[in-house]
């Protein structure tokens, strides 16, 4: 691709060109072009690509946040507010997000629309440099979305995670709710993202745990057959499923497990029939509040994208260890991890 004249470099905040040391308006092209991007309709992009995996993937959630009638309601958004707040605490309780002299760089590493940004910090927002990137250009929508809702001082960037063009030890903290493991490596995004952060500074994610056998069988399975059809494919092809997972639930019926399954890695216990297919058998969601459309979008995200990786809970702290990660809060659950890290001074 050819460099683009930076003629709507207004939309972006001054903080956001002084972070890629491209202040003066007079050389920010040829700085621009030296680092592999572009400006294109007021967001900086890369010029570089990646994987055919990662190209499927960054499809897949343009594609999805694009949607948003299937993820903006008032109780959906209540709901994901209600879920990042048990798994990471009270947001206000972050030192980054208090109002100070120098105000943070809070990096949204795979922001897609702003959902989960939005949601879990809110107004706090106003009182942080916010950098929203992901790979596919849902960062389009979340510009939108942040603007929506008067958050005007934010930037964005359209670029892949593992290889952001900003300088290493420059960020407050980077926020990345479950995003890493849709990228060629979670390991490998991990660290590169730790690089980023400064000496104190916060690393706030979340990732997919490793499922039984016949649910890490079955989503692969499933995974597999939606790879070579357009998005909008997929997300018809996943209805039935869905719709499927809404029968269940509304059978409203329990099962006794006698015994655990240890070959399978059921527990033992009463548990729904919707629940016992959901985590054990196929990823099918079910809430009695939410449409089918929601529902689907849920069902999309997770097998839509070719890049899915899944971790145990040692590998994710060996990979934090080996960052220069200390992890002060963990929650594991068996959807994922959530991990709120602190960047060692040394």
């Amino acid at each position: 691709m050819s460099s683009m004249p930076c003629n709507d470099s207004d939309t972006q905040p001054d903080w956001f060109w002084d972070l890629l040391d491209a202040t003066d308006p007079a050389s920010r092209d040829k700085r621009l072009q030296a680092l592999g991007l572009q400006l294109r309709d007021g967001i900086v992009r890369t010029e570089t690509e990646g994987s055919e995996t990662q190209a499927q993937t960054e499809r897949t959630f343009g594609f999805k946040w694009q949607k948003r009638d299937t993820y903006e309601s008032a109780g959906g958004r209540a709901r994901m507010r209600e879920w990042l707040e048990r798994r990471y605490g009270e947001p206000r309780t972050y030192a980054f997000l208090e109002p100070s002299s120098r105000r943070a760089i809070v990096l949204d590493a795979g922001c897609g629309a702003g959902y989960s940004a939005l949601e879990l910090f809110g107004d706090t927002l106003e009182n942080v440099c916010y950098l929203g990137v992901d790979v596919s250009d849902a960062v389009d929508v979340a510009r939108t979305r942040f603007a929506e809702r008067g958050l005007d001082g934010a930037a964005f960037m359209q670029a892949d995670i593992t290889q952001l063009p900003i300088p290493d030890a420059s960020v407050d903290a980077v926020f990345s709710e479950g995003v890493m493991h849709h990228t060629d490596s979670t390991q490998a995004a991990l660290t590169a993202l730790a690089r980023k952060i400064r000496p104190g500074g916060s690393f706030m994610f979340y990732v997919y745990r490793r499922k039984g056998p016949i649910r890490e069988f079955t989503d692969d399975y499933i995974r597999d057959r939606l790879q070579d059809v357009p998005p909008d494919e997929a997300w018809a092809a996943l209805e039935p499923l869905s719709q499927l997972g809404q029968a269940l639930g509304e059978l409203d019926v329990e099962v006794e497990i006698p015994e655990s399954i240890d070959l399978l890695q059921i527990p033992a216990g009463r548990i729904s029939v919707q629940r016992l297919f959901y985590w054990h058998v196929f990823k099918a969601f079910y809430r009695p509040d939410m449409t089918l459309d929601e529902m689907n979008h849920i069902n999309f995200d997770w097998y839509a994208p070719r890049n899915a990786h899944r971790q145990s809970i040692d590998e994710v702290r060996a990979w934090c260890a080996e960052a220069g990660l200390d992890i002060e809060r963990e929650r594991v659950e068996d959807a994922g991890i959530t991990v709120v890290a602190r960047k060692r001074s040394s």
